[in-house]
């Protein structure tokens, strides 16, 4: 019988974690505590599995809509690196992009490779892009993704709450006629986010109006480009926009401006993420603050849970609060 290492906790009256981390040899396990749980390991005939001293982070690259050029992400991976040299664990890169000719080769090396743990970079992923990792044999978590199965671990915003409250701050602010500034690629955090909206709206007897929700690019440009065709209808605009992310807030803000639409005399915006842009932008944009590292440490600490406590199998939705910040681009209307 396999010896775990529970029962050389048990034996020596160490708790797993000091256990598992004195065997893998990592920090801050003196000399003596290590001592007598080898003594203990060699006693119980305890024959140690292959030592995993890496975490891999997977970027999945669907179509560049969301990731490309995005402020949000850098922050994150700089909390994964940080997280993982603090515990002993070097970080490798690797890249799965969907338009690339050799994604299914690539594809192939990632799911083969069980020898590391991995966080995989979900911002992109639909559901059926997750098929594929299903069946795979290694510890992995997905970062700012979520698999509707719950097959995998899950460490992400918490969307819908962080977007109900900054519509309540907005129909505090005494707006009742509140438009959505939809990205056109429905990542999973849009429709959660999308579920916030939609909420408080009902909550407070507000109807969805169609003509307020407006679907616009996901990139600067594209939201730029496509919020100022639509302004060239001159359709009727509501008091306030909530945007999907701050890039498709600026984008639209921008083709707003140029029309000579006042922000927020005219119309208020608020966005989601508070990426560095935000808060230089003119005026200031009033948003949803993510804690982008702790994401990134999360998910470090939550894949190395399967390698410390490895008779647990339940997954787990972890979700992360955000902080919302009131800046320039909302006009309170009871005032």
């Amino acid at each position: 019988m396999r010896v775990s290492i529970k029962k050389i906790s048990q034996a020596t009256g160490f708790s797993p974690a000091t256990v598992s981390n004195a065997l893998n040899r990592k920090k801050g396990v003196n000399s003596g505590t290590s001592e007598k749980i080898f003594r203990a390991a060699e006693e119980l005939g305890y024959h140690p599995e292959k030592v995993i001293t890496k975490i891999k982070f997977v970027t999945y690259r669907k179509n560049g809509k969301i990731i490309d050029n995005n402020q949000f992400f850098p922050a994150m991976i700089e909390g994964v690196e940080k997280q993982a040299k603090d515990l002993g664990y070097e970080t490798i890169f690797s890249r799965l992009d969907c338009e690339d000719e050799s994604f299914e080769e690539r594809l192939s090396e990632v799911l083969e490779d069980t020898g590391s743990l991995m966080i995989l970079l979900g911002a992109e992923m639909l559901d059926e892009d997750f098929i594929p990792f299903r069946d795979y044999k290694g510890h992995m978590v997905l970062l700012d993704g979520w698999s509707e199965d719950m097959r995998f671990d899950g460490v992400l915003i918490n969307n819908t709450d962080s977007v109900c409250h900054a519509m309540e701050y907005l129909i505090g602010m005494g707006h009742k006629e509140i438009g959505y500034l939809r990205g056109s690629y429905r990542i999973k955090a849009f429709q959660y986010r999308e579920y916030g909206y939609g909420r408080v709206l009902e909550k407070y007897g507000i109807p969805v109006r169609e003509e307020y929700q407006v679907t616009i690019g996901t990139q600067l440009d594209t939201a730029y480009e496509d919020m100022k065709k639509f302004l060239e209808g001159n359709p009727k605009l509501p008091t306030a926009y909530f945007a999907d992310n701050d890039i498709i807030a600026l984008g639209a803000m921008r083709a707003l401006q140029e029309k000579g639409i006042r922000i927020p005399e005219d119309v208020s915006v608020v966005g989601f993420d508070d990426i560095p842009f935000g808060a230089v932008s003119t005026p200031e944009l009033t948003t949803i603050h993510v804690y982008k590292q702790e994401l990134g440490k999360v998910a470090v600490r939550r894949v190395l849970d399967h390698v410390q406590y490895p008779g647990r199998h339940e997954k787990m939705k972890i979700q992360i609060s955000t902080k919302f910040v009131e800046r320039g681009s909302v006009k309170n209307l009871d005032a």
